[in-house]
């Protein structure tokens, strides 16, 4: 068994915890996106309170992450806002610190754990910094794709093809068709709002959906920024008639695991980022 269909929980209404990666990065607190129950990779947002600091080291992990707000520190590697990273499992990393805090965004592919050995690593999959901002948007990247919208691609597994990337797109822009996809999609909505089949989604709105589910269409009045992740190989894309067309303000009608019904619900009040 995999990790179960969500889609889609607000972080809001999920709570700060303690625990999780205690033994990785003791004193910081978490919210649990999703995970899976067994390999132990899981999806989290992680806050980093100022003045943390922990040795670094090499996990057995994958680890993954896109800092949302303020900044964290790896050896001599300053992340800001929008700084992204791919470190393969196996690779050491100098000390973590984030002097005035961080809220970030780490995915890890297995259980978060240091390594007992000496182990190496694939330099291919090490993406060591990469600025979002500075990342340049592409376009054009499915012919039938609505047009409107951009790519910002951060990482590509050489080996599997999963895929990063961050996709804008224009206000008052929508779609008529439903999308069907081969592989896992994961995203988290940074900015904007997204009317969709499931309800409108609000920056925070998280969701991991197993592949050949279809979903959609979307629509955003305001424009949109996603973090987007694929796995379990290259991503490709099915276009189908809707089941139902699209309309704007749709009711919130989620699909959750029964450890996540507490959470259900849309948050209309988006002061609260986290």
């Amino acid at each position: 068994m995999g990790r179960p269909w969500i889609e889609f929980v607000q972080s809001q209404r999920l709570p700060w915890e303690r625990g999780l990666l205690d033994a990785l990065r003791p004193g910081i607190e978490t919210k649990l996106l999703s995970r899976d129950p067994q390999s132990g990779g899981c999806s989290l947002l992680v806050r980093y309170p100022a003045g943390f600091s922990s040795s670094g080291g090499a996990l057995r992990a994958d680890d993954e992450f896109l800092v949302l707000d303020g900044a964290l520190e790896i050896g001599d590697q300053r992340y800001a806002e929008l700084g992204y990273a791919h470190l393969p499992a196996g690779f050491a990393t100098g000390t973590w610190a984030a002097p005035d805090g961080a809220i970030v965004l780490e995915f890890f592919s297995a259980e978060p754990a240091h390594c007992v050995d000496s182990p190496c690593f694939d330099q291919r999959r090490l993406v060591l910094h990469r600025d979002a901002f500075q990342v340049p948007y592409t376009g054009n990247f499915h012919p039938e794709f609505p047009p409107g919208a951009g790519r910002k691609l951060l990482y590509q597994d050489p080996l599997t093809e999963d895929t990063t990337w961050l996709l804008g797109t224009l206000p008052i822009r929508w779609a008529e068709r439903s999308e069907i996809h081969p592989v896992v999609e994961e995203m988290y909505l940074l900015a904007g709002e997204v009317h969709g089949d499931r309800g409108i989604m609000r920056p925070g709105a998280y969701f991991w959906r197993p592949p050949f589910v279809p979903h959609g269409p979307y629509g955003t009045q305001t424009g949109n920024l996603y973090f987007f992740r694929t796995r379990g190989g290259g991503l490709s894309t099915t276009y189908v008639d809707a089941a139902r067309p699209f309309r704007w303000r749709p009711d919130y009608d989620a699909v959750l695991p029964a450890e996540y019904e507490f959470a259900r619900g849309e948050v209309a009040d988006v002061a609260a980022r986290w």
